[in-house]
């Protein structure tokens, strides 16, 4: 299998290693984060604010800080804003109290998190696919994605056994530790490629620092997305998957409580069967080409579209949990490929491909979070339909317009050349 031959190279070791352990502290992160929260107000709507909090930093730099991002394009910046990441995790017991104070201490904190992992995420991102040749980069980025369907299974139950042993502000101490860890993962993937730089990669893209500011000016998005119209269709098509997802994260226990009668158990076997599609998913996409990246996308979006049709007319608790299975089967085939084709663009252009997604995704994502849960509230089946609806028409239309926009993008790529060479 591919992943396991990845895995013998030491470098990609260490990144998956130090990538696994992080998603398991964000889960620990989340977990504390909504926790607390609620236990110091007693109120949803300030776990809502705590999510926003984090979100906005996303969005600001995202829109306005593609130099920022450039600063932090190498492994040896990613150790330094992992190791701040670790000293504000671990910060939080100590600095947290019970009462409004500790809140607006607590979201004071959740904002500088949020700050440096808007710039350590998009350059990971962009960063990774150097470490590989270019004929791994589809599996290497599967192998990353594989860590967050681990994560997703064996997470409730470690941070459950995790909890006997400590409180739940204490989560925000270990959650610094896998930050500590990740740093000096960073640093020592920054000496590996500085001991390795001068035998090179074959094929592969300069592995320095990307040049930036007055020395050659952050790459602007929308050029690149004129020129690349299947990238801006996928764009528009993930911002609306992820406006919609806030259907699913805060809807599906009402639902399910409504329409079937089930309990937080049968809540848990739901997200367990999303789990383990999640990870068969993964196994396939990550290691097997289905098609043409972009029809594959959309094909993914309109499957999880149709679940989410599907939860709202289960009938009984073995259907849903086979609808659940297909949802979790659609998520890794709607971001692997999705990741590889903005992979396959130079660093620069690549990071700020990858910045402008996150930022799209953080802000439909926050979206949904603040207008959608009233739709869940009023009738939960109708806005489970309506956001199943939406998704279906949106990867339609994407893949009947992308497929159009993409041939007459290369029948006037070959012109040009023609055009050139007469």
């Amino acid at each position: 299998m591919g992943y396991l031959q990845l895995l013998r190279k030491r470098p990609v070791l260490v990144l998956w290693s130090s990538a696994a352990m992080s998603v398991l502290g964000d889960r620990l992160y989340g977990l504390a984060l909504m926790w607390v929260v609620y236990e110091s107000t007693g109120s949803a709507a300030w776990m809502g604010v705590a999510a926003v909090v984090e979100s906005i930093p996303y969005i600001l730099i995202g829109t306005f800080g593609r130099d920022l991002v450039a600063r932090f394009n190498s492994f040896r910046a990613l150790g330094w804003l992992d190791a701040g990441r670790a000293v504000v995790g671990c910060s939080v017991p100590l600095l947290w109290s019970p009462g409004d104070e500790g809140l607006a201490v607590l979201l004071g904190l959740i904002f500088v998190l949020g700050g440096l992992g808007a710039l350590f995420g998009p350059n990971l991102g962009a960063l990774v696919p150097d470490m590989v040749e270019r004929d791994q980069v589809r599996q290497v980025i599967g192998l990353l994605d594989l860590t967050t369907r681990i994560a997703a299974i064996a997470g409730p139950g470690a941070v459950g056994v995790i909890l006997l042993a400590v409180s739940e502000v204490q989560l925000f101490a270990l959650d610094g530790a896998t930050f500590a860890v990740s740093a000096l993962a960073m640093w020592w993937l920054h000496g590996h490629v500085r001991r390795s730089a001068p035998a090179g990669a074959s094929g592969a893209a300069p592995t320095g620092p990307v040049p930036t500011g007055a020395e050659s000016g952050a790459v602007a998005a929308l050029p690149v997305l004129r020129r690349h119209p299947d990238v801006a269709m996928g764009l528009g098509l993930h911002g609306v998957a992820y406006f919609v997802a806030a259907v699913s994260a805060v809807g599906l226990p009402a639902l399910l409580s409504v329409q079937l009668g089930l309990s937080a158990a049968g809540y848990g076997l739901v997200l367990a069967a999303i789990g383990a599609g999640a990870l068969a998913g993964n196994l396939v996409i990550g290691n097997v080409r289905l098609g043409p990246w972009l029809m594959v996308d959309c094909g993914a979006w309109m499957v999880a579209g149709l679940t989410l049709l599907g939860y709202a007319m289960a009938p009984s608790l073995p259907v849903l949990l086979g609808i659940a299975f297909l949802s979790g089967l659609a998520s890794p085939a709607g971001a692997v490929p999705w990741r590889t084709r903005l992979a396959e663009f130079e660093r620069r252009e690549r990071l700020r491909l990858i910045t402008v997604n996150a930022t799209v995704i953080r802000t439909t994502g926050t979206v949904g979070m603040l207008a959608l849960p009233m739709m869940v509230d009023a009738a939960p089946a109708a806005a489970f339909t309506g956001a199943g609806v939406l998704l279906v028409v949106a990867a339609a239309v994407t893949a009947v317009a992308g497929r159009r926009a993409v041939a007459g993008a290369e029948r006037a790529r070959v012109e040009a050349v023609a055009g050139r060479a007469s």
